[in-house]
């Protein structure tokens, strides 16, 4: 039986059965862990299949946030915030809870595990899309000073801080600011190409992020280190984290995200001759 899976398109490259199966091994129990790639047109029947055929829980990546959300019988507050579900679990009473970790992730990795801490800082997010939609409402519950959102296209950031309440401005606007933490939600670093944010802007930062992850550093963390931020991380902590929050509220148990991130880490370090 396929108790938990994680739906996809394309799907073969996902870490999220490894990620699982080392928590499973931290809690004790077994758990059957699956791939699913599922028809850009058959989504919903796919995810039905799942659930009538006993799935538990599922975790949605891309191309099927915004449908797993259309998915679900009951959302929670922060997917309601999002527009989007990125975990689904079977309730008890037979109901699908639609839920997103991703900003819950975000901040995790930030705070736990780099040690960098937002409460009373100013936050730049470059981008306005889901990612960064995901992010917002996380990045608010922990208390920073301010949280200032930029994209190409202005509207998009306007009116998501409209909707969150938070700040926006276009890029031009903020080369001249200092801002403690820069995020990127961006997608640019999938094919190489940096947002139109001032050098300057991640020469002053605290910490430059990159919502994206690879054996080397993406063009962004490159480019910021080039330009001198006195410090820079990747979204590997971030994918790790939503994903045991998603094991938490599966199994009602909370498993440790440093040893699994090191443990990917060091899977994607080069093999180097001694």
């Amino acid at each position: 039986m396929l108790e938990y899976a994680v739906f996809g398109n394309p799907i073969a490259h996902s870490r999220s059965p490894q990620i699982h199966q080392a928590f499973a091994r931290q809690q004790g129990l077994p758990m059957v862990y699956e791939r699913v790639l599922a028809p850009l047109d058959g989504f919903q029947a796919a995810l039905a299949d799942f659930f009538r055929g006993g799935g538990v829980g599922a975790n949605v990546t891309v191309p099927f946030k915004t449908e797993a959300y259309a998915a679900a019988d009951v959302l929670s507050a922060r997917a309601q915030a999002a527009g989007a579900v990125n975990t689904l679990y079977q309730q008890p009473d037979g109901r699908i809870l639609g839920d997103n970790t991703d900003g819950e992730g975000l901040v995790r990795d930030i705070v736990d595990l780099h040690g960098h801490a937002l409460a009373g800082k100013t936050i730049l997010l470059l981008g306005a899309g889901g990612a960064a939609r995901g992010a917002v409402g996380a990045l608010l519950a922990a208390q920073p000073q301010a949280l200032t959102v930029v994209n190409r296209t202005a509207d998009k950031a306007r009116q998501l801080a409209a909707e969150q309440g938070v700040h926006w401005a276009e890029y031009a606007a903020v080369a001249a600011q200092r801002f403690d933490v820069v995020i990127n939600a961006t997608s640019g670093s999938l094919n190489g190409d940096l947002p139109p944010l001032a050098d300057a802007v991640l020469a002053k930062a605290e910490l430059v992020y990159d919502m994206m992850y690879a054996a080397a550093p993406t063009p962004f963390l490159a480019h910021a280190r080039a330009c001198g931020a006195a410090a820079v991380a990747d979204g590997l902590g971030m994918l790790v984290a939503q994903a045991a929050a998603a094991y938490a509220l599966w199994r009602g148990f909370s498993p440790e995200i440093a040893p699994v991130v090191a443990q990917i880490r060091a899977e994607m370090e080069p093999i180097c001759a001694g």
